[in-house]
């Protein structure tokens, strides 16, 4: 790429959501660069080469069968998928046992089970009334993002039980703990991806199948297609904005463009320096809306072992540090793989511990789960995504109480020539791979629309 160029549109960031963008703008007509800091595009997918042509993905990974533009985009570029595995029993390690059951909520207390099929309910029938566009203006909005998720459930669930499964829950979707989430937050989620037993399936939830050639594949072809409209290796670090435009500055080369599309979490984008600085309003909300924090943690075998055993490889802990994990191997079965999460407070705990710690913890969690076999992997890989320096954390960010009520209006609003694009910015299937298409296609279409503002009055003059 030249020192300096000139385009319509600079998109800065090559996760999902700003290669769409890009893409988008291309298709117009209009010619577009995207700028990437890392040495690679995905953003928060990535695959980890495991020989022969196969992968794991250390990075998001699944998609649900709503999840309509996502699977969309996945056939465009010819990427197929298949289901995640799930033939077997599961297994859940609760109160210093592990037994075996099949669905998605495991048998556990019964009353506790009730509360949480009407705790499920209710909550459902909350998220409706939560508008997807402006979740501030929800009938009781003020209420409800007072109090945390942690604060609801303890006036609400009146089983520990209940609440304990439902802590395992919220930190497996938001990787925070309950104590740290509005519950109007969660509510506009549950909204989002339409009922919480999305949020939490495998079978017809968001967890229901995998790409082949794992989910950075996507990434990887549409970068193909863009081919040298992709600059890698160069992060921004200022952007110059004004009435006639944009002035981004790269390491590298310096490119002038009518619009840019900021393309990374909301907390990401406060570390660029902008000139004139950005309103008030718009950088109080980036620093309300932290990323959340997951090591993500793959055990590589010979054989997925544990099939033979009837097991699905799908488990719950309460005793961690793996509080999920599921069968991760590739479409065929070999290698096989068990991928464990450490989330929420857990992973806050274990990221201060030495590498090899938390390999013998997490290891030690699939042994008690799998048996003395899990312990003896042929190889580990874990990616703790809050030392990624790029993200700073997965799986996205979340509103602590009062953010949506005070500073919701600024997550998508364009500010002058610059416009917003993020998984977090989408109305539908948030934070999740469909809601980085969805906010790639919305910002591409802003960014023309007020182009095309502006070049008729130019014709005009």
């Amino acid at each position: 790429m030249p020192d300096q160029l000139d385009v319509d549109v600079a998109v800065v960031g090559a996760g999902l959501s700003g290669l769409v963008a890009a893409r988008d703008v291309l298709a117009s007509g209009s010619s577009a660069v995207v700028l990437e800091a890392r040495d690679r595009v995905g953003g928060r997918v990535l695959n980890e080469d495991l020989g022969d042509g196969k992968v794991v993905e250390v990075g998001g990974q699944w998609v649900g069968p709503t999840q309509r533009r996502l699977l969309e985009l996945a056939q465009d570029l010819g990427v197929a998928t298949f289901p995640t595995y799930s033939e077997g029993e599961n297994l859940i390690e609760w109160r210093g046992s592990v037994r075996r059951y099949r669905g998605t909520i495991p048998r556990i207390d019964p009353r506790a089970l009730a509360i949480i099929g009407a705790t499920q309910a209710r909550l459902n029938a909350m998220a409706r009334k939560v508008p997807l566009a402006a979740p501030w203006e929800a009938p009781r909005a003020a209420r409800w993002d007072r109090e945390t998720f942690w604060s609801w459930m303890r006036r609400n669930v009146p089983s520990r039980g209940a609440r304990d499964l439902l802590e395992i829950a919220i930190e497996a979707v938001w990787a925070v703990p309950s104590a740290d989430v509005s519950l109007l937050h969660v509510l506009f989620y549950i909204h989002s991806a339409g009922r919480l037993e999305q949020l939490l399936d495998a079978e017809g939830g968001a967890q229901d199948r995998r790409f082949v050639g794992g989910s950075q594949l996507l990434a990887l072809r549409l970068a193909e297609r863009l081919g040298d409209a992709v600059a890698l290796g160069a992060p921004v670090r200022r952007i110059e904005h004004g009435e006639q435009g944009v002035t981004v500055e790269a390491d590298g080369c310096t490119v002038r463009a009518r619009r840019a599309i900021v393309a990374m979490p909301p907390v990401m984008t406060a570390r660029i320096a902008y000139d004139p600085p950005l309103p008030g309003h718009r950088d109080q909300l980036t620093q309300r809306m932290a990323q959340g924090t997951v090591t993500k943690c793959v055990a590589v075998y010979d054989r997925p072992f544990w099939r033979d055993e009837g097991l699905s490889g799908q488990a719950t802990s309460d005793m961690g540090p793996v509080r999920i994990a599921f069968d991760n191997s590739p479409p065929d079965g070999s290698p096989g793989a068990l991928v464990g999460f450490l989330e929420g407070a857990g992973a806050r705990e274990w990221g201060r511990s030495t590498a090899r710690e938390r390999r013998e913890a997490v290891l030690g969690s699939f042994a008690r789960l799998f048996g003395p076999r899990a312990a003896r992997p042929d190889r580990y890989i874990e990616r703790s995504w809050a030392d990624e320096e790029w993200t700073r954390g997965c799986y996205g960010c979340s509103f602590a109480p009062g953010g949506w009520t005070a500073f919701g209006p600024s997550l998508r609003a364009p500010i002058g020539v610059l416009h917003w694009a993020g998984a977090e910015t989408a109305t539908v299937w948030n934070g999740y791979m469909d809601g980085a298409v969805r906010s790639g296609e919305r910002a591409a279409a802003e960014a023309l629309a007020s182009m095309g503002l502006a070049a008729r009055e130019e014709a005009l003059a």
